[in-house]
């Protein structure tokens, strides 16, 4: 027996861990290979009697009493088993004191040793060392002696005799690898938090014993301890394969799907497996039950399912050892967190009973009572408490009651915080040093945190913080407390719904809504969870989504419809979206509730308001009757609520909203007068001064009054917080100076304050001091070392174009060594996008392997979060979609489309649903002509948002493309209805009606515009729809008027002003060199085409562009100017800058003004080589003007030279994609005349003159001219008159068409 360690190891370990059946069960199977062996009957005895069989335990001992190697231990054991029984039988115990001390005298080392082994294992560790030093002494430094000295200082709890542990443990195990002695070497390095060393020692002993279970559940706690969970779980279910039911195995999977998964039907299972395991293999143990179970009473939330488990368990163990008052203890916390306070109480008041002494039970009895709202009692025992508390420590549920009492009774807001923050320290200090694990989840109690964190919302603002307003300090210690919970147990729903809630008030939206998401993953059936989401969706603005949210939470839970601030948030989505009269409606329904007090507890069991709830509904209420008109029930509803909370806490949040009221009535003087009653000393004086403040800048104009309020705030309270509101004050009145002064007082009494830096900054860079933005930047981050002024100074240097600086402050940030912390590496993230920001503009080249690193930093973090911080997951994989488009944008720059497609599509898989990246995508696919793949994209936006404006843009794009021509217009329609006043869509539908021929149904969408508002018509954009409409009209003259209005325009200037000078250079729309049509009045017109000239180059001077390609297209223009002179040496010069164009950038435009200028300068060859060129080019809307006016120009050379096929089948291009091209109808019209196709050639000049609205009389006389050429006198005479009310000297028509139709018609 002596030779087989593991047994013994394994023996010791289960009685160290208090396995008592596992004890007996070891030590009866070596009893079949060593049968009669008193060493192990001793431990098989052993625990039998820690199972509580006493007298079969006396019994077995007696048999064994006189074996040499046990007769100590034996009789020790006997003694031990005596003291336990009902009726100590104290002769007895005397005479075996008397046989140990004869016996003692003549021990051998064995009998010491485990004697010794019996001492420690039952807690005796003073006496188990003196045992083990005379065995040390007599056998000559035994080796097992050596590591039982090592495990006894291992197990105290005095760390200066832990440390010499290792000593008699690395002794132990210097000539032979004891197994006991490497498990307490691993034990020692986990509690130093070497876990590597630890595991290399266990592997040691998995190497010579691999069926040797407590290694592989200390291997598996050590892979916990180092928050590997993937390997924990394995390591877990590895166990589980050897030995089948394993205690510890099934605790640690039932944590884990607790704490990380959330899956709680696979939670449960592992929960009944553990509590199978617990009652099959340790059945009269309950102190190891309650051990066991209590990381599971701690983790398992408000889960009714595991919950119910736990207590029935908690309840059985209560039951079969009913002297058990902290069994009872236990269940009366377990219910209190769950805020069950009837059972709680039950359960404490129990264990009274059972032990009227113990301070644990006095405790819940104690916080029963103050949620009963027995306050007084409840006082009285927390003084005899806190009495106790002296002589035994400070105990942080205590301290937790005393916060509640003082913020429950007395309303001490301030005492109570302050209590609040104690409590959690002392919490969060009984947890240092503690490796992730067991215990760590125990003490680490998420929904104590819980408490104490709902506690402290109570006292933070109500309302989201507003952009530029200071994080409540009070928001910023509940981000504390909770962020260790988060972390360590991501899966727990309490905490994630308060984090939001902590998120959602510091005015962190977007992150409040990726916690809510975890939450809702976690149960989509979560009623607050909907709640707060559709908050959010409100404080945004974004009302159809807070309904939805509504409605969707209705689908999971129809128990939403019942909560008050289900129809609380309904009528607010309401009143903002301006349905004031079912808001009212509403929020008189959901006022008629009862008010649930503070104290009261749980007594309503139906629906029921809290008083800080009531309050917010009858504000509500205020504003919707006052937005309505009814100021008088405003009014009175406004009296009964100030009637209603006089002299409470939420007295002084009615009366701020109650200045509203005055104000909207126009009596200022009484707000005013309202606010100035509220002393420094009531809760909302800072909001109050806020609002006195406002008053003063907005009604009064009076600035001086305005920051008096400010420097009251900072007498009155003085603090950074303070500080900060006066130094924003003065921003806002644009006096920086002394915003700065004040900051910079503020910021030498708290230099690590993040926000004062970052206001510093932006006042520097305010009052345009960059360089000295620039200094206080790079000091200050010398200074405080904080991250995120790195950011703020590269940002500075990229927009001050030092791009060599900028570059350099990244780098800087970026050297150091690799990271492996998740925000860390979130910081090099922002830090690569930033430098790959500057790069684009300084040295493109090093973009993509910027953005490469940024990436592949972004992808590590994204194998973490899920296991970390699972909340982060939708706003990093956002992150990661941003990067895929920063890849795309580039490649679409370096005209690489298929790359630029993938790196779209990339974006999708990070972020399946964001419409931008769809619509990009789209874009993509119309680029390249992929027009189905563009249809089927735009869509999958319009599905999700039917009124999407590009989308819809796109998709009409797409169908006139189609020539689907009603179908386009319809939905650009659908987006003019909603929104009349768009104009970047009205423009469109302006060119699409054009384009389709249906011109005449534009002025009904002006019509439509007007009516938004009558300053309509004095908008640029209305006034640049005007003038393009004008011009495809053939009304020049008022098209350069409207124009003119809109040239001066951020928007829609650049465009206006091309198209003023393209009109100034060809008022008639003519083909510019163009020689088939023969020019009847060319002479009269030399004097007005020079004077455009000049007014075009007058235009151009005064335009200013500031992108590369308004410049590109602002010397394009300058050229045309040259080329319109018609004079040779400025048409050469036009033509050099043109082809410097077309080498730069293959553009349709240059190409076109090449050919143009080669027609005019006689060079008709070369022009046809650069218009074949351009004629091959992709139809897309952004060059379809141009491209146009080279198949016309191309068709007049094809025209002059008799190839009548080639030109006709441009001409069909033409009004293949523009049906209101009277230019092509013209041309059309020649070649059926010189065909002698005279009932085609009118049909052809027929539909010209229609597209040309009557106003080219040129196109009148062919009309008129090839009427008389078919006979059809009528016509031809209405053509003529027609043509000649408008012109009445135009040359010819007279004498050769009227006068000739007339004659035929005569008899």
């Amino acid at each position: 027996m002596s030779n087989d360690d593991s047994l013994m190891a394994e023996i010791i370990y289960y009685s160290q861990e208090q396995y008592f059946r596992h004890v007996q069960r070891a030590a009866a199977l070596g009893l079949e290979k060593f049968s009669n062996d008193p060493v192990l009957q001793f431990f098989k005895t052993y625990g039998i009697l820690r199972e509580e069989h006493i007298q079969d335990a006396i019994s077995n001992l007696e048999s064994i009493r006189n074996h040499p190697d046990v007769s100590l231990c034996s009789i020790m054991a006997l003694i031990y088993a005596h003291k336990r029984c009902e009726t100590i039988d104290q002769e007895a115990i005397q005479e075996l004191e008397s046989s140990l001390k004869e016996i003692r005298k003549t021990a051998s080392t064995t009998a010491l040793y485990y004697a010794g082994l019996f001492l420690w294992l039952i807690g005796h560790y003073d006496k188990a060392r003196e045992y083990i030093d005379r065995n040390l002494k007599l056998s000559n430094n035994s080796r097992e002696g050596l590591v039982l000295r090592g495990w006894v200082d291992l197990t105290s709890d005095k760390s200066h005799i832990v440390k010499k542990s290792t000593k008699f443990l690395e002794q132990g195990i210097q000539d032979a690898k004891d197994v006991l002695g490497l498990m307490g070497k691993a034990t020692y390095l986990m509690m130093q938090q070497n876990y590597s060393g630890a595991l290399e020692v266990v592997n040691q002993i998995t190497v010579t014993s691999g069926s040797f279970l407590p290694a592989l559940i200390l291997k598996m706690q050590l892979f916990l301890a180092r928050q590997d969970w993937e390997q924990t779980v394995e390591m877990g279910h590895r166990i589980l394969e050897k030995d089948d039911g394993n205690i510890d195995a099934c605790q640690i999977l039932a944590m884990h799907e607790l704490a990380r998964e959330g899956n709680m039907t696979t939670a449960a299972n592992h929960v009944r497996n553990l509590i199978k395991a617990l009652e099959t293999r340790e059945p009269r143990n309950p102190s190891l039950h309650l051990k066991k179970i209590l990381v599971v009473s701690r983790l398992c939330g408000r889960n009714q399912v595991v919950l119910q488990l736990v207590c029935s368990f908690i309840e059985r163990t209560f039951m079969a050892t009913s002297s058990y008052a902290h069994v009872a203890t236990e269940l009366g916390y377990l219910f209190i967190l769950q805020d069950q306070v009837k059972e709680a109480s039950l359960w404490y008041s129990e264990a009274m009973k059972l032990d009227a002494n113990s301070v644990a039970a006095l405790t819940g009895v104690t916080w029963c009572q103050i949620l009963e709202g027995h306050l007084e009692e409840a006082q009285q025992q927390l003084e005899f408490l806190k009495e106790v508390q002296q002589s035994l420590g400070k105990s942080e549920v205590l301290v937790f009651l005393q916060a509640l009492l003082a913020s429950r009774k007395h309303k001490e807001g301030q005492k109570a915080t302050a209590l609040l923050k104690e409590a959690a320290e002392l919490h969060f200090s009984s947890m240092q040093g503690l490796p992730l694990g067991c215990e760590y989840f125990e003490k680490l109690d998420p929904l104590f945190l819980v408490c104490i964190a709902k506690e402290y919302l109570f006292f933070c603002p109500k309302q989201p913080r507003s952009p530029g307003q200071i994080v409540s300090q009070l928001l910023k210690q509940v981000t504390v407390i909770l962020n260790p919970v988060v972390k360590a147990a991501p899966a727990l729903i309490d905490p994630l719904y308060v984090m939001a809630q902590v998120k959602y008030l510091s005015g962190e939206l977007e992150n409040a809504q990726s916690t809510l998401q975890r939450c809702l993953e976690l149960d989509p059936t979560y009623v607050d969870a909907h709640l707060l989401m559709s908050h959010i969706y409100l404080a945004q603005g974004n009302f159809a989504m807070c309904s939805h949210c509504l409605e969707l939470g209705v689908s999971h839970n129809f128990q939403v419809r019942d909560h008050p601030m289900y129809h609380f948030i309904k009528a607010k989505a309401l009143n903002k979206s301006g349905d004031h009269p079912e808001a009212i409606k509403t929020l008189k329904m959901i006022i008629k509730l009862p008010t649930r007090k503070m104290e009261e507890g749980k007594k309503f069991r139906g629906p029921s308001v809290r008083p800080s709830e009531r309050v917010s509904i009858l504000l509500e209420l205020v504003d919707a009757l006052r937005m309505n008109g009814e100021l008088h029930e405003a009014t009175k509803v406004m009296q009964d609520a100030i009637n209603e909370f006089s002299g409470t806490p939420e007295e002084i949040r009615i009366t701020i909203a109650n200045v509203d009221l005055a104000l909207s009535k126009g009596n200022v003087d009484m707000a005013l007068s309202m606010l100035r009653n509220i002393t420094p000393k009531q809760p909302w004086y800072t909001e109050a001064k806020e609002k006195m403040a406002n008053i003063y800048l907005q009604t009064r104009k009076d600035t001086r009054l305005y920051i008096s309020c400010y420097r009251e705030l900072c007498e009155h309270l003085p603090g950074p917080h303070t500080s900060l509101l006066l130094g924003d004050a003065f921003m806002n009145i644009q006096e920086p100076e002394k915003a700065l002064e004040v900051y910079d007082e503020a910021y030498r009494k708290n230099p690590h304050d993040a926000s004062l830096v970052s206001r510093i900054g932006q006042a520097y860079v305010k009052t345009h001091q960059y360089a000295k933005a620039i200094n206080y930047y790079e000091a200050a981050q010398k200074i405080s070392g904080q991250d995120f002024l790195c950011c703020s100074l590269a940002e500075l240097l990229l927009k001050l174009k030092k791009f060599n600086k900028a570059e350099k402050v990244l780098k800087q940030a970026l050297e150091h060594d690799s990271v492996k912390d998740i925000p860390s590496m979130m910081n090099d993230v922002k830090y690569l996008l930033l430098l790959a920001k500057v790069y684009k503009s300084h040295k493109k080249e090093d973009v993509m392997e910027t953005l490469n690193k940024a990436m592949d930093l972004q992808s590590r973090i994204l194998k973490r979060v899920p296991l970390e911080q699972p909340e982060m997951i939708p706003s990093q994989k956002q992150l990661a979609a941003s990067i895929c488009v920063q890849f795309g944008e580039h490649y679409l720059a370096e005209k690489q489309f298929a790359k630029a497609v993938r790196s779209y599509k990339d974006a999708l898989v990070y972020s399946p649903i964001d419409n931008k990246v769809v619509l990009e995508l789209a874009k993509l696919y119309m680029l390249q002509g992929h027009l189905d793949l563009c249809e089927q994209h735009c869509a999958v936006i319009l599905q999700t948002e039917k009124n999407h404006e590009s989308a819809s843009v796109m998709m009409a794009e797409l169908m006139f493309r189609k020539q689907k021509y009603e179908d386009a217009i319809n939905l650009y329609q659908q987006v003019l209805e909603k929104a009349p006043d768009n104009f970047l869509v009205l423009n469109k539908l302006i060119d699409l009606l054009w384009r389709s021929g249906r011109l005449e149904d534009a002025p009904a969408f002006f019509e439509l515009a007007k009516r938004v508002s009558s300053r309509v018509p004095l908008e640029p954009g209305f006034n640049y729809c005007r003038g393009i409409y004008c011009w495809h009209i053939g009304q020049p003259n008022d098209a350069l008027k409207f124009l003119n209005k809109a040239r001066k325009d951020s928007t829609w200037g650049q465009s206006a002003t091309y198209y003023m000078v393209q009109i100034c250079l060809n008022p008639d729309n003519e083909v510019v060199g163009g020689e088939v049509f023969e020019n009847l009045v060319a002479e009269s017109k030399r004097d007005a085409e020079q004077h455009g000239v000049r007014t075009a180059e007058k235009l151009l001077r005064e335009s200013y562009p500031h992108s590369a390609a308004g410049q590109t297209q602002l010397r394009l223009l300058q050229s045309l100017c040259l080329l319109a002179t018609r004079d040779r040496a400025s048409m050469e010069a036009a033509l050099r800058t043109f082809a410097q164009m077309v080498q730069a950038e293959d553009s349709v435009s240059a190409l076109l003004a090449v050919a143009q200028a080669y027609v005019l300068l006689n060079q008709v060859p070369k022009a046809r080589m650069q218009l074949k060129r351009l004629a091959k080019a992709p139809w897309a809307l952004a060059k379809a003007e141009d491209l146009e006016k080279g198949w016309l120009l191309l068709a007049d050379i094809y025209c002059q030279g008799g190839k009548f096929d080639l030109a006709s089948e441009l001409l069909r291009s033409c009004v293949q994609y523009n049906k209101s091209c009277c230019k092509a109808y013209e041309y059309m019209g020649f070649i059926m005349e010189k065909e002698q196709s005279y009932k085609d050639a009118a049909t052809n000049y027929e539909l010209a003159w229609k597209y040309s609205h009557h106003a080219n009389p040129a196109i009148g006389f062919k009309l008129a001219f090839n009427y008389l050429k078919d006979k059809r006198f009528v016509e031809a005479i209405e053509v003529c008159h027609n043509v000649l009310r408008e012109h009445p000297n135009y040359p010819k028509i007279r004498e050769e068409i009227l006068e000739k139709a007339r004659g035929s018609l005569r008899p």
